[in-house]
């Protein structure tokens, strides 16, 4: 994964002021995860001559107050045999290390079933998976987006790893 920032020198010529890695990642190969590229505030000007890297090195969940997040995220499809509780039980650990246990919505439907106060822009890269909802789910391929407008949800993976790149724009004073 490789995120390229741009930037301006003092005479306003634009140029590349990062190139590389996410800044910051939780997860593991086979464990799915997020990969962070940006957080920034979305109101107001920014300094485009600045070399301050806004990607976060660890993750957290939602983008904070007033702030929008630019992140990858891998879901894997569950382990075949692995117990249900099990499962959620794993669920629950990942949330929590991105402090976002108390997000966690009705496991029985799915172990990451999950709510946050964001608008999220997602579009799924590579793979198939599902998107779950309350009451029905929905199937994607690659190049198709899901605007997802603060509702309980959770991801599925299919037959493989499934990539997202994801930007998620802070709402909670609005929710």
């Amino acid at each position: 994964m490789r995120r390229v920032i741009t930037g301006e020198n003092g005479d306003g010529r634009s140029l590349i002021v990062m190139d590389g890695p996410p800044s910051g990642e939780i997860g593991a190969p086979g464990l799915g995860g997020l990969y962070e590229i940006w957080h920034e505030a979305f109101a107001g000007a920014f300094d485009r001559q600045s070399g301050v890297d806004f990607g976060e090195a660890s993750s957290v969940l939602a983008p904070g107050e007033g702030k929008v997040k630019v992140r990858w995220f891998v879901i894997e499809p569950p382990p075949a045999g692995a117990p249900a509780d099990a499962i959620k039980a794993a669920a629950r650990e990942r949330f929590a290390q991105f402090g976002a246990e108390h997000e966690l919505r009705d496991q029985d439907r799915h172990p990451a079933m999950h709510q946050t106060k964001t608008l999220d822009i997602i579009c799924l890269i590579s793979g198939e998976a599902s998107l779950i909802l309350d009451d029905c789910e929905t199937r994607l391929k690659p190049g198709q987006i899901v605007i997802q407008r603060g509702t309980s949800h959770a991801w599925s993976a299919h037959g493989g790893p499934a990539l997202f790149l994801a930007v998620l724009v802070d709402r909670s004073t609005d929710c």
